[in-house]
């Protein structure tokens, strides 16, 4: 990861003028790498949009309110 990193992120876009604009540009990278890029191995969707379909098809079992009764 820290070779990714290096290769797309630091060596790309630098040499940096100091420590902040270095910062900058790793939060720009990590923002992309999350929640923009496409990823091969789920079927070149970005991992931001498969999580939220993974988590609209696998609905959590509605917990019971404070108060109610459990069947547990």
């Amino acid at each position: 990861m820290i070779g990714l990193y290096k290769t797309e992120c630091v060596r790309r876009d630098g040499p940096f003028r100091g420590v902040d604009d270095l910062e900058l540009a790793t939060l720009s990278w990590v923002d992309w790498f999350n929640n923009h890029r496409l990823h091969r191995m789920i079927d070149n969707v970005p991992p931001i949009e498969y999580e939220t379909l993974y988590y609209r098809q696998n609905q959590p079992v509605q917990q019971p309110l404070a108060g109610e009764p459990s069947l547990h």
